[in-house]
């Protein structure tokens, strides 16, 4: 019985007998001894036998029950009756409390019940908290609740005191095994509400068990991790709401960190391709089939969280080590990618850890190079309008896959790109070189070079000519790119080669354009004049093999015969004793490679300034011609009358030092 005397308390007329006088009592109305009465706040007092016999007795009236709860939580709220509680009963209440949730389908007095227990196992110590756990999880291990909503409230209570834990509760579990079986038993009824809780609950208890034992597989859970995987999919492919999704998409994450996809992946490629039956040889679903039918009504879900925490778990399932290319590939064909491309046109950017995810996503789908690449004209003009907002982030983490997916737009599926498409990634990519030379937001060496590849794709895609505006873009980034590499050479090598790549790729578009832009083709001469020239000459000690490879070859490629040939660049070039320097990268460099360049290169300037396509002779020649510049001497001092061979080499010899000398060159 419940007994509390207090005059300003409302109560039900037919709780007076348990009305007492404002004055101290040894016994409560039922004789019970004073050491189990704890007073109250208002004067009043509670004795604790009364109050459990009346909340575990299946017969008390519904609105006794949730009164009695009420004057309990208001009593729990005073310090000092809290503390007398829990100092001299600390567990008196346990088992009452417990047994009102199994007795009363009532949703009020289930959550005051519950509400109670979360708040005596905050306040008490671990052992209370234990104790909690104990009975509650003997009451679903047992299956005495059959699935009614008593068994509802029992699983939310298990599911509160695992979502506040003390310590490991999974110690305080006595049967694991026999509860698994009856969660798992419970998964697969058709009530939403029932396989919500279960599904928390057991995300619960494998999350705990992570942070307990770690990447170890020795507990109970490991035995029933196939259906649970099964189960839970199927779940998620069925329910329609948020809540439930929620759940199962948490239970799926911790149990893919955990390595269970990795494992049943590893089982099932033994077992035909995933393929199962059950016990009436029906075939089941395979298991990548079913988890990519089961992400698609979350995708769409009108909530961002559900739809971010989806796209987490598909990052989660294909990092697992157990999914091979074909189970990506799988996902590709199921659409997952279309459904992410529709994710980041819809949301329109607002969402930013939306953005992230789903990029996340799309970077691993496309693994699956052949599926990935049909997709990729569904989403090129959302992934332009992604590359707009990330550009505008510093360091932002979804940068580098936003730029490698259109990257691949570009190079596997041109004929999707408009000449608009082209202009305005040229401007956003020159506006994320302009602040990181402006220091106003530094960019990652791997994002460096995916524009570089970016715009020389751009650049060489048919679209590109039908873009004048993307000529007066490449002026800036030409200069950006260049300005950032000699800046940061001795940091990271590879920027100079992309950059030098695509200052050719530049020059050579210049010519293409309709008509020509000479401004770019200024622009770029400039940049090897001022900016390259001086550096390399100087640094050529320094310089990596491929770099000054590169240089060499954007420098021939300015000085190719066509309609324009810049008489002055070669000027500049003899004029920088830039025969000497070339003799010089082939002592530095003593490979063949370096020979045809620098010989080729040579023969380039003499067909500039001697004229008549003079430097063909140095070509014919430049296999047999030596990398010493002594050697050459030596070589015209050879008797070769009847030698077609040393008379090409001597002729090539005689121009070089004909047309070095005369800039002086010696």
């Amino acid at each position: 019985m419940y007994s509390i005397t207090s005059d300003h308390l409302h109560r039900p007329d037919s709780d007076q007998h348990l009305r007492h006088r404002q004055h101290l009592t040894t016994t409560c109305s039922q004789g019970h001894t004073s050491s189990l009465i704890l007073q109250t706040l208002e004067g009043g007092s509670i004795c604790l036998i009364c109050l459990s016999n009346l909340i575990s007795n299946p017969n008390s009236p519904t609105v006794h029950v949730s009164y009695a709860l009420s004057q309990l939580s208001q009593a729990i709220s005073q310090p000092n009756f809290l503390h007398n509680l829990l100092t001299y009963h600390p567990h008196f209440l346990v088992s009452p409390l417990v047994t009102t949730i199994s007795l009363f389908e009532d949703e009020a007095i289930a959550k005051q019940t519950i509400d109670l227990v979360l708040e005596l196992c905050r306040s008490g110590n671990c052992e209370v908290y234990g104790e909690f756990v104990a009975r509650v999880s003997d009451r679903l291990s047992s299956g005495e609740l059959a699935w009614s909503r008593r068994q509802v409230y029992m699983l939310h209570c298990l599911g509160v005191l695992l979502d506040s834990q003390k310590n490991d509760p999974n110690t305080y579990i006595k049967d694991k095994d026999a509860l698994y079986l009856n969660l798992v038993t419970g998964l697969q009824l058709p009530s939403e509400e029932i396989q919500g809780e279960i599904l928390f609950v057991l995300y619960k208890i494998c999350a705990i068990q992570h942070a307990w034992l770690g990447d170890t597989n020795g507990d109970v859970v490991c035995g029933h991790t196939s259906l649970i995987l099964r189960l839970s999919l199927e779940a998620l492919l069925k329910t329609q709401r948020d809540d439930v999704r929620m759940n199962c998409i948490a239970l799926l994450s911790v149990l893919a960190r955990r390595g269970f996809f990795e494992n049943v992946f590893e089982d099932n490629n033994e077992a035909d391709n995933f393929m199962e039956t059950t016990e009436h040889g029906v075939e089941k679903t395979p298991l990548n089939l079913l988890f990519a039918e089961a992400v698609k009504a979350p995708l769409l879900s009108s909530d961002s969280e559900v739809q971010t925490a989806t796209l987490d778990l598909i990052v989660q399932y294909l990092s697992c080590g157990g999914v091979s290319e074909k189970e990506v590939q799988v996902l590709v064909e199921e659409n997952i990618a279309d459904y992410v491309f529709e994710i980041l046109r819809l949301s329109g950017c607002k969402k930013d850890s939306l953005v992230t995810s789903s990029l996340q996503v799309l970077d691993l789908l496309s693994v699956a190079e052949v599926p990935f690449k049909q997709r990729l004209a569904i989403g090129f003009t959302t992934m332009v309008a992604v590359l707009r907002y990330v550009a505008e982030v510093p360091f932002h983490p979804a940068q580098l896959q936003s730029l490698k997916i259109l990257s691949e737009c570009v190079s596997n599926c041109p004929g999707i790109i408009s000449s608009s498409n082209i202009e305005e990634i040229s401007l956003i990519t020159a506006g994320m070189l302009k602040k990181h030379v402006d220091g106003d937001a530094n960019m990652f060496p791997e994002i460096f070079t995916v524009v570089c590849s970016t715009l020389v794709a751009l650049i060489k895609s048919p679209s590109s000519h039908g873009a004048p505006s993307i000529a007066k873009s490449l002026e800036d980034i030409s200069r950006y790119t260049i300005t950032i590499c000699l800046s940061y050479y001795g940091e990271h090598l590879f920027q100079m080669l992309h950059s030098l790549y695509l200052l050719k790729v530049a020059y050579e578009y210049s010519f293409e354009i309709r008509p020509n832009y000479t401004v770019l083709r200024d622009c770029i001469l400039d940049i090897c004049v001022t900016k390259l020239l001086p550096w390399v000459s100087t640094n050529i000690n320094e310089i990596d093999e491929d770099v000054a490879l590169g240089v060499l070859e954007l420098f021939q490629s300015i000085l190719i015969p066509s309609d324009f040939q810049p008489k002055e660049f070669a000027d500049v070039l003899v004029s920088s004793s830039w025969f000497g320097f070339s003799f010089g990268c082939l002592g530095l460099f003593p490979t063949e490679k370096m020979k045809w360049r620098v010989y080729f290169l040579l023969s380039s300037i003499v067909d500039v300034i001697v004229g008549n396509d003079s430097g063909q002779s140095v070509r014919d020649a430049a296999s047999h011609l030596p990398s010493d510049p002594t050697d050459l001497l030596f070589l015209l001092g050879q008797k070769g009358a009847h030698n077609q061979e040393v008379l090409c080499c001597q002729s090539a010899v005689l121009l070089i030092l004909y047309t070095s000398s005369l800039y002086d060159d010696r």
